[in-house]
């Protein structure tokens, strides 16, 4: 539930569903390249997320690497760079830190890597 608080690590496999808080690192492991991670509106986490598909409308503080896709809903915010396949920002989500954009191998065909960066200016609020 939204007032559950984990300290440390969270490894998984298949799905995690998130509405407390996680203080420190989400890995999925050990799988197929088919686990997703949700974090609701009440959801945060306090470190770095590595999953391949992650749908977040509450807040990282850290880092997000996703090997096939990103959904950002409107309520998320992101304080750190986003690694992603394929994203889908919806309007209100926040992203403070770099879109990085990443090639995956049976993508590119031969091709040279050629990771696209955006920098989002960060706002005064």
């Amino acid at each position: 539930g939204q007032h559950t608080v984990v300290h440390g690590d969270m490894k998984f496999t298949g799905g995690l569903h998130v509405e407390g808080v996680i203080m420190g690192n989400v890995f999925a492991v050990d799988d197929d390249g088919s686990s997703m991670l949700q974090l609701s509106n009440h959801g945060r986490i306090e470190g770095e997320v590595n999953v391949p598909y992650v749908v977040l409308n509450g807040e990282v503080r850290g880092d997000v690497h996703s090997s096939a896709h990103v959904e950002l809903l409107s309520k998320s915010q992101v304080t750190g760079n986003v690694h992603y396949n394929l994203i889908e920002m919806a309007i209100g989500a926040e992203v403070n830190g770099k879109l990085v954009h990443i090639v995956q191998p049976e993508s590119r065909k031969g091709a040279p890597r050629t990771d696209d960066v955006f920098d989002i200016p960060e706002q005064d609020t």
